[in-house]
């Protein structure tokens, strides 16, 4: 027997991570439908917008995107126009925007992190080379921009200043922390500028591009961002999961390839002996692994770590700036779109359990 397919309500909440249960009733139902209709749009955008002439680019630049993933970015910013215009073709193009930068920056952090796997396929510079990844990323970079750039100076400046903050993300995740910086509040601002940006230019993009009231853009950048902050912040929990079947990444990918999280940076200010040998493991086995060391040295250090009392405050610290974003949405008007990010929000915690 053939099962129906899922109710646009329904399947928005998958991509969403929470239960159907906000898109019941007419009114909300027109809105899941509204979104789903934009989501095709989007998909057959990307389709045609990522094809480039070259066969080895074009094979290259729709690599990650054919890989999948639920286009968060797109649908927050989808939801948010629900606020003004809906689904005309300025949030469409900026949906898919906003998409591509997201893509191209997947290429770059793979490499710099030296990920195997994204979204369960091998890495772009596993497949293509160092080189071939970082340039294939600048293509993304560029079709956003033009994209961007039928729209006028608003959305040039907000696709430059996004683009910027997540080079300086990066940047700063890269070099560390400076003398005199507090490393807990540092690694929040690279945090806020690698994850946090982006999500928040989708939730503010949405609002701008479908002409909905001025008064709702800062709310949805302070809740875009915060939001983004959590949502990594729960990265670091799940970066140290002993399930690689479901994350698609090796458990402490990031701690193997000497990038801090917030659990490691957490140990590092604990002050018990336990915590400083455990501290110190880690550090000589990433000085190890970079001359050259299997990886493998540090599974069983890393897994003391997933059990350290900091990985919950890890998770403590995730939902502290769960509530902010929540909160941030007081001066938008009641109904599903405050619902739906509401939920959104909530439902982040789930991807660490």
């Amino acid at each position: 027997m053939t099962s129906s397919p899922a109710a646009p309500g329904s399947r928005l909440a998958s991509r969403l991570g929470f239960s159907d249960r906000v898109f019941i009733g007419r009114a909300a139902r027109r809105v899941a439908d509204q979104i789903e209709v934009g989501l095709d749009l989007v998909e057959n955008g990307l389709a045609e917008d990522l094809r480039v002439a070259d066969s080895v680019a074009d094979a290259a630049s729709r690599y990650l995107y054919e890989a999948g993933g639920k286009r968060i970015r797109p649908v927050l910013a989808l939801l948010t126009a629900q606020l003004g215009e809906g689904n005309i073709p300025a949030v469409i193009d900026v949906a898919k925007a906003l998409e591509m930068t997201h893509l191209g920056s997947l290429y770059h952090d793979d490499v710099m992190d030296g990920a195997d796997r994204r979204r369960g396929v091998p890495a772009a510079h596993a497949v293509w080379g160092n080189s071939v990844a970082i340039l294939t990323g600048d293509i993304l970079f560029s079709r956003a921009s033009q994209l961007m750039s039928r729209y006028g100076d608003r959305a040039i400046r907000l696709q430059a200043d996004t683009f910027e903050r997540l080079v300086m993300g990066q940047l700063h995740e890269t070099v560390g922390a400076q003398p005199g910086d507090d490393p807990i509040e540092f690694y929040i601002q690279v945090l806020a500028d690698k994850t946090g940006s982006l999500i928040a230019a989708a939730t503010q993009g949405g609002v701008i591009f479908s002409n909905a009231p001025a008064e709702y853009e800062e709310p949805l950048r302070v809740y875009g961002e915060k939001v983004g902050v959590a949502f990594q912040l729960l990265d670091d929990v799940i970066d140290l999961s002993a399930k690689p079947e479901e994350t698609g990444k090796v458990p402490g990918t990031d701690l193997r390839a000497g990038v801090p999280t917030m659990p490691y940076l957490l140990l590092k200010t604990e002050t018990d002996a336990a915590s400083a040998a455990l501290a110190a493991q880690i550090d000589e086995g990433v000085a190890r692994i970079a001359d050259g060391a299997d990886p493998a040295i540090l599974d069983q250090p890393l897994a003391e770590l997933r059990d350290h009392a900091v990985t919950q405050k890890t998770l403590d610290l995730a939902r502290t700036w769960t509530r902010d974003a929540i909160g941030a949405l007081a001066p938008l008007p009641k109904g599903t779109v405050r619902e739906a990010l509401t939920r959104f929000a909530e439902s982040l915690a789930d991807r660490s359990s």
